[in-house]
């Protein structure tokens, strides 16, 4: 298996720290508003190198942490007059179900920045011990960035002199320009943690390193994890200063693997709430099934910019749609778990640095094979079963294909209307019990009505919109 390390700006190959053991982590959401497309990308991208990774026979254990103590927290709660809590606890359950939506697997560890306060006032504790942390006159604690030999060699970035002059006019108790705040000294019951240092909060840089070190590190590596990831928008300064905290405080390297997925754009520009196009998920959900939006923003390659436009989403829902027309033709087959070339084909292609267009077309060209043979004389009985494993792997590895296939093709139909025609089959289904079949051919037209087609099979009566 190869992915692509930021770090080291080349494709390598992946080997775990400890033998069939990986300990990923991901930077989550900063839940003060709803997910937006980028938010979405992310999870996507790293649910899908986790799927992989098990696929390969390893026990992934995947962190991805909730970020609810932050300054654009404190401002909504002055603005909307809500508590903290009732904020974070509203956007972290809404995140958590609108994944689901995405079949985006649940982390194995999903830690928050409140419940960790003790995990960062230790590692504050170890900068300041080690002299690469110091505090100036109102109580706030800087990082040190000159203390660091290391510093920048994850980004690669070269500070021009404006940024410098920028940092500086910021705090002028600032050592240097790049010093980032550790902790925040406040006096508000409502925000303020105790510490020895003073109360305060902890910046935001932080918390992933804390949190990291608590629930994930190794201690007899030389490195804490073996994979972190996040957006491309996370590299700096974010991921820059957290292996420089770690590697200050621990004096070990923070990761193995550094992986981002690239920017989301809406119709051809990047997507910011500044410019008004920050498309939010739950409108996205609104208009698209879940797995059509999975099936979509996987399409791209993780590293590569993606351009989300209604025309293209339209293009690949009918490619998804051609996956589960074939998984209708082999409904009522009993699921098995043959080991087929297909299925080796498949991961090799996600090996190579989770190749989704390669994936993508051996599928549809497995789909198109399967189809023209089934399409031959004959029962094709080992080829069904093979094929229906298939299906199986992919939706194990990729997420696709999880649905029963009838109610798939449902999609357009509102709530409302679903409630009426499952209520008239289930009348069809008893007039026809009851023998009336004059009835139940009148039900029938009703349903029929509402633009849908009706499939009688052994394993009961499904419907879709034609």
């Amino acid at each position: 298996m190869y992915l692509y390390d930021t770090s080291k700006k080349e494709k390598r190959e992946f080997i775990p720290l400890k033998p069939n053991q990986v300990k990923l982590y991901v930077c989550g959401p900063t839940v003060y508003d709803d997910a937006h497309l980028g938010h979405a990308k992310s999870a996507l991208t790293f649910d899908l190198l986790r799927r992989i990774l098990e696929a390969n026979g390893y026990e992934v254990t995947y962190a991805r942490n909730i970020t609810d103590i932050d300054d654009k927290i404190l401002k909504k709660s002055l603005t909307t007059n809500k508590s903290i809590s009732e904020i974070t606890s509203f956007y972290t359950d809404r995140f958590h179900a609108e994944m689901a939506q995405l079949g985006v697997i649940p982390p194995t560890i999903e830690p928050k920045a409140t419940q960790n306060i003790d995990a960062m006032i230790e590692l504050i504790q170890k900068l300041l011990d080690e002299k690469v942390a110091y505090q100036i006159s109102n109580g706030d604690i800087y990082f040190d960035t000159t203390k660091d030999e290391n510093y920048l060699s994850l980004s690669h970035k070269i500070q021009d002199e404006e940024d410098k002059q920028q940092r500086i006019e910021a705090n002028q108790e600032k050592r240097n320009s790049a010093d980032f705040a550790l902790w925040k000294a406040v006096d508000d019951e409502t925000t303020a943690f105790d510490a020895p240092f003073g109360k305060g909060r902890p910046g935001w840089h932080l918390e992933c390193s804390a949190m990291i070190e608590k629930h994930l590190a190794y201690n007899d590596t030389p490195y804490a994890i073996d994979i972190h990831g996040g957006g491309a928008d996370l590299l700096f300064p974010h991921h820059e200063n957290e292996a420089a905290q770690t590697r200050c405080a621990t004096h070990r390297e923070l990761a193995n693997y550094w992986i981002h997925n690239g920017f989301v754009q809406i119709n051809g520009e990047k997507m910011s709430k500044s410019l008004g196009n920050s498309f939010f998920l739950k409108d996205a959900l609104k208009e698209y099934d879940g797995e059509v939006l999975r099936f979509y923003l996987l399409s791209t390659h993780y590293r590569s910019d993606f351009n989300f436009s209604t025309e293209d989403l339209e293009a690949s829902k009918k490619r998804l749609d051609k996956l589960y027309r074939l998984k209708k033709r082999l409904f009522g087959l009993s699921t098995n778990e043959l080991e087929t070339d297909f299925q080796k084909e498949l991961l090799e292609a996600l090996n190579d640095d989770l190749n989704i267009s390669k994936a993508l077309s051996i599928i549809d060209e497995f789909i198109t094979k399967t189809n023209e043979t089934l399409d031959t004389a004959g029962k094709h009985k080992n080829l069904k079963k093979e094929a229906q494993s298939n299906l199986t792997f992919i939706e194990k590895i990729l997420g696709f294909g999880i649905k029963n296939p009838f109610e798939y093709f449902q999609n357009g139909i509102d709530k409302e209307t679903k409630q009426k025609i499952n209520a008239l089959i289930e009348q069809r289904d008893e007039a026809k019990k009851e023998k009336d079949f004059i009835k139940a051919d009148t039900i029938r037209d009703e349903i029929l009505s509402f633009g849908v087609q009706i499939m009688d099979t052994p394993q009961g009566t499904f419907w879709e919109k034609v």
